[in-house]
């Protein structure tokens, strides 16, 4: 519950500051900002763009604020973007002025950002995943291609974790019932609220355990068995879980060409090899430390 109230002020927080930093960066502020002393402008620097109170604010902190706001570079974005780094500054100093930097919650803040930051700075040395190869890749490619087979399936699947239940999903289809609103009423798979839509997906016969992307066995074999439109006549027990499939498309296999697929194929080796290296650093630093649980 504390956090929870903790949350919520952070959020309050938030929200306030945000107003009032839509408001400082609103036409009428950026028309107020100049005017508060024409003449000093002439004496800023080369690359500063404002000074609050003799703190520069320079034009590379401009050029980076617009940079990450993703639009267009115009004349009315820089000036609300320096407004709203004047507004900052101006918070800055008066939270300065009356001592929040010593504040319990401040202090906590900085605690955690530094360590995320030290966290993040050890871990980009840390961590060296094994370079993936052009060849890498191609293998990759290549037996993706060896496991698909001659047709390719668009599946839906309700899968549920007793037989009773599974009966009653069945008995219900065989009434006539909506395979969709069925998936999302009793199914606990991943795509349940989607009504059951899987993913295409194709094998090769006849089906290898290892060689399956991931689908039971089982599931597998009575899926290519199944025409399309079809609905399998029994639940297919999967250990302690229940599968009932129907084949909502069918088609000859498509398969894309390497130069189509090199750079996704690329991403996923790099993810693996990152999680891999990733794995490894814990795995040492568990073995050089003594926890206590």
């Amino acid at each position: 519950m504390k956090e929870q109230q903790n949350l919520r002020t952070q959020i309050m927080h938030g929200i306030a500051a945000a107003a009032v930093l839509s408001m400082l960066v609103s036409p009428a502020f950026g028309a107020q900002v100049p005017a508060t002393a024409p003449a000093a402008h002439a004496s800023l620097p080369a690359g500063v763009v404002a000074r609050v109170n003799g703190v520069a604010i320079a034009q590379s902190e401009v050029d980076a604020a617009v940079h990450q706001s993703g639009q267009a570079d115009t004349p009315a974005l820089r000036t609300s973007l320096k407004n709203q780094l004047i507004a900052r500054e101006l918070f800055r100093q008066a939270a300065q002025k009356q001592h929040y930097d010593t504040h319990a919650d401040v202090k906590a803040g900085i605690e955690q950002a530094k360590a995320m930051l030290m966290m993040q700075a050890y871990l980009r040395d840390a961590i060296k995943p094994t370079p993936v190869t052009d060849a890498d890749v191609k293998a990759k490619y290549d037996a993706i291609v060896a496991s698909l087979g001659q047709n390719e399936y668009k599946p839906s699947g309700i899968m549920v974790k007793d037989a009773a239940t599974a009966k009653t999903v069945l008995d219900q289809l065989k009434k006539g019932g909506d395979f969709a609103q069925l998936a999302k009423q009793y199914s606990q798979g991943p795509s349940a609220a989607q009504g059951g839509t899987l993913n295409w997906v194709s094998f090769k016969t006849p089906i290898v355990e290892g060689q399956t992307q991931g689908w039971p066995k089982p599931v597998a074999e009575a899926l290519v068995k199944l025409p399309q439109g079809a609905v399998s006549s029994e639940p297919i027990q999967v250990g302690d879980a229940f599968w009932i499939l129907r084949v909502d498309q069918m088609r000859p296999t498509q398969i894309p060409t390497f130069d189509q697929s090199r750079a996704q194929l690329r991403k996923e080796l790099e993810q693996v090899a990152a999680a891999k290296a990733t794995a490894q650093v814990v795995t040492d630093l568990v073995k050089s430390a003594h926890i206590e649980q």
